[in-house]
């Protein structure tokens, strides 16, 4: 389990991918306090370390992980979020991130508001806004933010507004207009819509 505040921005340094899916080399700091088989986020996406080693770690993700998650977009030289899991007696700073991506989101607008920027992510999994409401938690690329608003319209997204701490300290504020990135709704919303699905 995360919270969706990140401790390092890695930068994927070698990339093998065959059908069966990609094994990824990423640099960071992060590594010192990692051991092979400890889990760690990656742009929201729960991997697990198979190498550690100084300076940087080693982390296969199959293909369907590829296939339902932005890491498929991944090339060398590219800078990824890195959280490391929470521990028992940390605090829970952001929200419940597990780290189990739900969809693909693309960035469709990028608005300078004073010092905030606000970004509008169109999803692109049919039904995954349902899960958010404004003033709600969601993770977008394993970052646990506030929904500023929500938008109705074709295609369904969302608005976030980034403060310039979060710019500096995540790969958000490398984000253009197109760009993909990881979703993650908040699993209060898919609990409470299980167990009132359960009752009717």
């Amino acid at each position: 389990m995360f919270t969706g505040l990140i401790a390092d921005i890695g930068e994927v340094s070698a990339l093998a991918e065959d059908r069966d899916g990609a094994t990824l080399q990423i640099a960071t700091w992060l590594a010192n306090e990692l051991g092979e088989g400890d889990s760690i986020a990656v742009d929201g996406v729960c991997l697990t370390a198979t190498e550690v080693g100084d300076g940087g770690f080693a982390a296969q993700a199959m293909r369907e992980t590829l296939e339902r998650s932005a890491l498929g977009g991944l090339t060398i030289g590219a800078r990824v979020n890195l959280e490391l899991p929470l521990r028992a007696a940390d605090r829970l700073g952001g929200h419940v991130v597990q780290g189990h991506v739900d969809g693909i989101g693309t960035v469709s607008a990028i608005d300078e508001q004073g010092f905030a920027r606000v970004l509008r992510v169109a999803s692109e999994e049919p039904g995954l806004v349902r899960y958010l409401v404004e003033k709600g938690s969601v993770a977008v690329n394993g970052v646990s933010l506030t929904v500023s608003a929500l938008i109705e319209s074709h295609p369904p997204g969302f608005e976030v507004s980034l403060i310039p701490e979060t710019l500096q300290r995540t790969n958000l504020g490398r984000l253009e207009v197109g760009d993909k990135v990881n979703l993650e709704a908040d699993v209060l919303a898919k609990h409470v819509e299980r167990l009132l699905e359960a009752r009717t």
